[in-house]
C-alpha cells in the first residue's frame, strides 16, 4: 500500500479503543469517534480516559518486551480523538469504517444511518457480535459497501477477526476489508451470515457444557478450567477442530457421539447426518485419504510431524512438557 487507508473507529467505548490502537500500532492515522452526545463538561474526561486506557495497553505490552517504550508516543500521536461534534467531519475523510457503538438495535440503527449519510464511498464494517449482517444492512446507504467484521476483545492482541459479508455485500468490499485486516497483522476468517459467527457459536456451546457439568457434580469449576487449559485448549492451539476430526478419524467422533447420546442421554451428543454420510462413503480422514480435508496429494508423514513439533514447542512455551527422569 502506497497511503495508508483513512481509518475511523466509530464508538470510542473498549471495542473501538482496541481497533484504533491495533492500526495505531500498525503504522496508520486513525480516527476514535465518539458518537455519543455529552455535556460538555464529560467531553475531555471521557477522551482522557478512552486515551489513556490505549496507552495502559501499550505500556503492559512494552512491560512484555513486546515493543521498546519510545514507540508507545508516536503509537499515541497517530491516535486522534474526535467527540460528537465532529463526528461527520472525521467520518466523511474516511476510507474504512469500523462501526463498535452499543449491541443494541436502537443504537446502532442511527448510527449506521449518521455513518453512511456522512461518507458515501467508505467500506463500513459493523463489529456487532450478536447481530447478523442482513439485520442492519437496511441502515445503510448502499449496502454493497457493508459487512460484518467481528473482532474479538481483547481487540489488540486476540489476532482473528471474523468477517460476514450480506447477500448485498460487493466481493470489492469483503476483499479490500480481507486485505486491510491482514495488513495490520489479523487473521479474517470469513463466514455466512449466520447469528454466532464461527467462535461465539462454539463459545456457547462449549461454555454451556462446562456449567452443565458443574451442576451435575461431573467437576467442581477449578478442575474444569484445569482440564481446558492442559487438554482441551492446549490441543486446539496448534489444530483446528475440523482438522482434529480428520486426525483422528470420522469413526471415533460418529462412536463417541452416539455413546454419549445414549449413556447420558441427551439429543444434543447426536453426531450431524454429514458423519453418518461420511462414515458410508469411506471418507473418514487422514488415515484412508479423505474426510473432510483432501490428504491424497499431501506428505502425511511431513504434515503429522510438523503439526506435532508445533504441539511439542507450544507445551514446551507453556512449561507443560515433564523432563525424563535421571
Amino acid at each position: 500500500m502506497s497511503a495508508l487507508p483513512r481509518i475511523v473507529a466509530a464508538g470510542a467505548g473498549r471495542m473501538g479503543q482496541g481497533i484504533a490502537q491495533v492500526f495505531a500500532y500498525a503504522g496508520y492515522e486513525v480516527s476514535l469517534v465518539d458518537l455519543k452526545t455529552r455535556p460538555d463538561a464529560q467531553t475531555a474526561p471521557f477522551a482522557k480516559t478512552a486515551l489513556a486506557q490505549i496507552e495502559k495497553n501499550l505500556r503492559f505490552l512494552a512491560s512484555l518486551d513486546v515493543l521498546p517504550d519510545d514507540k508507545i508516543p508516536p503509537i499515541m500521536a497517530r491516535i486522534h480523538f474526535q467527540a460528537e461534534p465532529e463526528a461527520d467531519q472525521a467520518l466523511s475523510q474516511a476510507d474504512f469504517i469500523f462501526e463498535g457503538v452499543p449491541e443494541v438495535l436502537e443504537i446502532k440503527e442511527p448510527a449506521l444511518e449518521r455513518i453512511s449519510q456522512a461518507n458515501e464511498q467508505a467500506v463500513i464494517a459493523s463489529t456487532t457480535s450478536t447481530m447478523v449482517v442482513t439485520q442492519l444492512a437496511d441502515f445503510v446507504d448502499n449496502p454493497a459497501r457493508f459487512l460484518n467484521a467481528h473482532w474479538l476483545n481483547p481487540a489488540y492482541l486476540i489476532p482473528l477477526v471474523e468477517v460476514s459479508p450480506g447477500p448485498a455485500t460487493a466481493r470489492e468490499s469483503t476483499a479490500s476489508l480481507m486485505t486491510l485486516l491482514k495488513h495490520v497483522g489479523k487473521r479474517p476468517v470469513r463466514c455466512a451470515a449466520r447469528p454466532g459467527y464461527i467462535v461465539p457459536r462454539l463459545q456457547a456451546a462449549a461454555m454451556n457444557e462446562a456449567v452443565r457439568m458443574v451442576e451435575e457434580g461431573v467437576a467442581s469449576p477449578a478442575e474444569i478450567d484445569e482440564a481446558v487449559r492442559v487438554g482441551f485448549g492446549v490441543r486446539y492451539a496448534t489444530m483446528g477442530l475440523i482438522e482434529f476430526i480428520d486426525w483422528g478419524g470420522v469413526d471415533i467422533l460418529y462412536y463417541a457421539s452416539n455413546y454419549l447420546k445414549d449413556a447420558l442421554p441427551d439429543r444434543r451428543f447426536e453426531p450431524p447426518p454429514v458423519i453418518a454420510e461420511m462414515m458410508e462413503d469411506g471418507r473418514r480422514g487422514m488415515r484412508e485419504g479423505q474426510g473432510f480435508y483432501d490428504y491424497r496429494e499431501m506428505d502425511v508423514a511431513v504434515y503429522q510431524h510438523d503439526m506435532l513439533a508445533r504441539f511439542v514447542r507450544l507445551l514446551s512455551h507453556m512449561e507443560l512438557l515433564a523432563a525424563p527422569a535421571d
